[in-house]
C-alpha cells in the first residue's frame, strides 16, 4: 500500500499498479521495433513500468506514451524522438539519459532526476516538472510553455533559445544557467535564482520576477517590458541596452549594476537603489523615482523628461549633459552632483 501511495504522489492524477509488468518489460527490452509492432495491436493496454531497471536501455522512438515509469532507473538510457505523451515518470531517475526531440506533451516527471540529461528539442509543453533536478541538462530550443518548473533545480543548464512562455518557475534555481535568447514572456519567477545566469537578447515581457536574485546576471538587450521586479535583486547585474519601459521596480536592488542605454521610460522605481550603477544614456522619461537612491551613479547624458523625482537622492552623482525637462524635483538632493551641460529650466530649479 505504502509503494502505491507513492506513486499515485506522483502524479497526482494517475493510479497505476506500482509491480512493473514482467512481460511488458522483457518484450520493451527486445528494442523500440517490437515493442512498438506490441503497442499497435495493444492501443487500450497502459503499460506498466513503474520502477522498472532501464539503465542505459535503447528505447529511441519508443512509444510509451501514457505509460507507468515512476520511479523507473533510465539511467543514460536512449529517448531520442520517443513518444511519452502523458506518461508517468514521477521520481525516476533520467540522469544523463539523451531525450532529444523526445514528446513529452504533459507528462508527469515531477521530483525526477534529469541532471546533465539531454532535452533538446523536446516537447514539453504543459509538462509537470516541478521539483525536478535538471542541473547541467540541455533544454536548448526546447518546448516549455506552460510547464509546472515550481522548485526545479537547473543550475548550470542551457536553455538556449528555449520557450518558456507562460511557465510556471516559481522558486526554481537557474544559478548560471544559459538563458540566451529564450522567451520567458509571462512567465512566474517569483523568487527564482537566477544569480550569475546569461539571459542575453532574453525576452521577459509581463513576467513576474518579484523577489528574485538576480545578482550578477547577464541580461543585455533583453526585453523587459512591463516585467514586474519589485523587490528584486539585481546588484551588479548587467542590463545594457534592455528595453524596461514600463517596468515595476519598486524597492529593487540595483547597486552596481550596469544599464547603460537602457530603455526605463514610464518605468515605476519608487525606492529603488542605484547607487554606483552605470546609468549612462538610460532614458528615464516618465519614470518614478520617487525617493530612490542614485548615489554616485553615473549618469551622463541620461535623461528624465517628465519624470517623477520627488525625493530622489542624486548625491555625488554624475549628471554631466542629463535632460531634466518638465521633470518633478521636489526634495531631490543634488549635493556634490557635477551638472555640466545638464538641461534645468528654472521651473526645476524652483522645485530644488
Amino acid at each position: 500500500m505504502l509503494a502505491h501511495h507513492h506513486i499515485m504522489g506522483a502524479t497526482g492524477r494517475r493510479g497505476s499498479d506500482p509491480m512493473v509488468d514482467r512481460q511488458q518489460l522483457k518484450l520493451l527490452k527486445k528494442g523500440s521495433h517490437a515493442w512498438n509492432t506490441w503497442r499497435a495491436k495493444h492501443l487500450e493496454r497502459r503499460p506498466n513500468l513503474g520502477g522498472a531497471l532501464l539503465r542505459e536501455a535503447n528505447l529511441d522512438g519508443a512509444d510509451l506514451s501514457q505509460a507507468n515509469l515512476a520511479q523507473a532507473n533510465l539511467i543514460k538510457a536512449m529517448l531520442s524522438r520517443a513518444l511519452l505523451r502523458e506518461a508517468n515518470l514521477g521520481g525516476a531517475d533520467l540522469s544523463e539519459a539523451n531525450l532529444a526531440q523526445t514528446n513529452l506533451i504533459r507528462a508527469a516527471l515531477n521530483g525526477a532526476n534529469l541532471s546533465w540529461a539531454n532535452l533538446s528539442g523536446a516537447d514539453c509543453y504543459g509538462a509537470d516538472l516541478s521539483w525536478t533536478i535538471l542541473s547541467g541538462a540541455t533544454l536548448s530550443e526546447a518546448n516549455l510553455r506552460g510547464t509546472d518548473l515550481s522548485g526545479a533545480t537547473l543550475s548550470h543548464a542551457n536553455l538556449s533559445r528555449a520557450d518558456l512562455s507562460g511557465g510556471n518557475l516559481r522558486g526554481a534555481d537557474l544559478s548560471g544557467a544559459d538563458l540566451n535568447r529564450v522567451d520567458l514572456r509571462e512567465a512566474n519567477l517569483y523568487r527564482a535564482t537566477l544569480t550569475r545566469a546569461t539571459l542575453r537578447g532574453a525576452v521577459l515581457r509581463g513576467a513576474n520576477l518579484n523577489r528574485a536574485d538576480l545578482r550578477e546576471t547577464i541580461l543585455r538587450g533583453a526585453d523587459l517590458r512591463e516585467a514586474t521586479l519589485r523587490g528584486a535583486m539585481l546588484n551588479g547585474a548587467t542590463l545594457r541596452e534592455a528595453n524596461l519601459s514600463r517596468a515595476d521596480l519598486r524597492w529593487a536592488q540595483c547597486s552596481g549594476a550596469a544599464l547603460s542605454d537602457s530603455d526605463l521610460r514610464w518605468a515605476d522605481l519608487k525606492g529603488a537603489t542605484l547607487s554606483r550603477a552605470d546609468l549612462s544614456g538610460a532614458d528615464f522619461s516618465g519614470a518614478d523615482l520617487s525617493i530612490a537612491c542614485l548615489k554616485e551613479a553615473d549618469l551622463y547624458l541620461a535623461r528624465f523628461c517628465e519624470a517623477i523625482l520627488v525625493g530622489t537622492d542624486f548625491s555625488g552623482s554624475d549628471l554631466r549633459g542629463a535632460n531634466f525637462t518638465r521633470a518633478t524635483l521636489s526634495g531631490a538632493d543634488l549635493r556634490g552632483t557635477n551638472l555640466k551641460g545638464a538641461l534645468l529650466n528654472e521651473r526645476e530649479l524652483r522645485d530644488l
